[in-house]
C-alpha cells in the first residue's frame, strides 16, 4: 500500500506526535508513507517526502510540524496566478487526480473543523481519507479532546500566573486575550487553573458593567487587582472584534484579534480603572507538546494508520470515554463544540467566585 499524511490549518503541539506514531505502526507492514508539504498544496503538486523510521525519530516533543502546514490552500478555492493576478479555482478533480497518478490508497488528514469539512468533500468526490482531530481549540464535536488543547492551556496558565504577580504588585487590572475562535473552552479552563477572577467567553453574552460589578466588589472585600481572561472570539455588544481578514481562507474569513485591548479600554474608561492587556496569541500554538498531548496524538497516529489498513474511509479517529474509536468525518463537523452555558463547568467556576460578566440583578 501506499499511504499519504499531510497537516491542515494552523500549527498546533503535537502534530509531530501524530506523524510518528503514524509511521511507526505502518513500519512495521509492507507499507509506503509519502508526507505532503504544505498540506493540499504538496498533494496538488506532487512536493512530498517519504516518511520512514528514520525521518520520525527524534520529533515526539518537537513542536510544529515537520510536514509544515497552511489554512489557505484549499482545493476548492485555490489561489493561481493569471495575468499577474490572483484568481481562485475549483481544484480539486485535479487534486484527486494526482493522488491516483501517486498511487496513494489512502491519505491521512490531520487537521480541524475547516480541514476536515475540505477533507469530508474530498471524500464525497472518491479520494479515500481518514482524519485526525487537530485544533488547540477543542471545538471538534466528535471527540472529547482534541490534541494540543492541553498544551495551550498550560501556556495559558502560566501567562496567568505570571500576570498575577505584576497585577497585585501595582494594583492593576490584567486582561489576558486568548485564543479560541468561536469556542471559550481555552479561556475557561485556563482562567479556572489560573484563578481568574472573570472569564469571557463567545458563549456567555457580558456587559462591561457586569465586569466591573466583579472588580468593585473585590475591590470592596480588600484586592486591589483584578485578573480578567477573555477569549478572542468573545462578542462587546453582540460583535466579535477583528483585526481584518484571513485572505484566501473561506473557513475563517474573519481575522479575530483586539477584544482584550477593546475590554481594557472600556474598564479605564468606564470604571477608571488602571488596566493592561497581554494579547497571549501564537505562543498558544508553539513549543513542545505537554506529556498528555503527546499520548493522545501518539494514539490518534496509531489509530488512524489501522484504520487506513483496515480500509476505513471517510472517518475520523477520536477519543471517547478514554477510548480511541473512527467516526464518520460528518458527525466531527456538523455541529461545532461550543462551551455549555450551564454545564458543571461553568457552574463550578461560579460556585468559586468566579464572574462570567454577568450584572447582578
Amino acid at each position: 500500500m501506499k499511504i499519504g499524511i499531510l497537516c491542515g490549518g494552523g500549527d498546533c503541539p503535537g502534530l509531530n506526535a501524530v506523524i510518528r506514531g503514524a509511521v511507526k505502526t505502518l513500519a512495521q507492514t509492507d507499507t509506503v508513507v509519502y508526507g505532503f508539504l504544505s498540506g493540499y498544496k504538496g498533494l496538488l503538486e506532487g512536493d512530498y517526502i517519504e516518511l520512514t523510521r528514520d525521518a520520525v525519530r527524534g520529533i515526539l516533543p518537537k513542536g510544529g510540524t515537520i510536514l509544515s502546514t497552511t489554512n489557505r490552500d484549499n482545493p476548492f478555492h485555490y489561489g493561481v496566478e493569471e495575468n499577474g493576478e490572483t484568481v481562485y479555482k475549483d481544484v480539486s478533480d485535479e487534486l484527486i487526480a494526482k493522488a491516483a497518478e501517486l498511487g496513494i490508497d489512502c491519505l491521512i488528514v490531520i487537521g480541524g473543523d475547516g480541514t476536515m469539512a475540505i477533507t469530508h468533500e474530498l471524500a464525497l468526490k472518491g479520494l479515500n481519507v481518514v482524519g485526525v482531530p487537530k485544533t488547540i481549540d477543542n471545538d471538534l464535536s466528535a471527540t472529547d479532546r482534541t490534541f494540543g488543547f492541553e498544551t495551550a492551556v498550560n501556556t495559558a496558565t502560566d501567562a496567568i500566573d505570571k500576570l498575577h504577580t505584576t497585577a497585585e504588585s501595582h494594583h492593576r487590572v490584567m486582561v489576558l486575550e486568548v485564543m479560541g475562535r468561536d469556542a471559550g473552552f481555552i479561556a475557561l479552563y485556563a482562567g479556572i487553573a489560573g484563578g481568574a477572577d472573570v472569564i469571557l467567553i463567545p458563549e456567555i453574552p457580558f456587559t462591561i458593567r457586569g465586569v466591573l460589578q466583579k472588580i468593585e466588589g473585590r475591590k470592596k472585600r480588600g484586592s486591589a487587582f483584578s485578573i480578567v481572561v477573555v477569549a478572542e472570539g468573545a462578542k462587546i455588544d453582540g460583535k466579535k472584534v477583528l483585526s481584518g481578514a484571513n485572505e484566501g481562507n473561506i473557513i475563517n474569513p474573519e481575522k479575530l484579534g483586539g477584544i482584550g485591548n477593546a475590554i481594557a479600554a472600556a474598564l479605564h474608561e468606564q470604571g477608571g480603572l488602571e488596566t493592561r492587556c497581554t494579547v497571549l496569541g501564537h505562543l498558544q500554538r508553539g513549543g513542545t507538546p505537554a506529556p498528555f498531548d503527546r499520548i493522545l496524538a501518539t494514539r490518534y497516529g496509531v489509530a488512524a494508520a489501522k484504520a487506513a489498513l483496515a480500509g476505513e474511509r471517510d472517518v475520523l479517529v477520536c477519543l471517547r470515554n478514554d477510548k480511541i474509536e473512527a467516526v464518520p468525518i460528518i458527525d466531527s463537523i456538523r455541529v461545532l463544540k461550543s462551551v455549555d452555558p450551564d454545564g458543571e463547568l461553568v457552574a463550578d467556576a461560579m460556585a468559586v467566585g468566579i464572574s462570567f460578566g454577568r450584572e447582578e440583578e
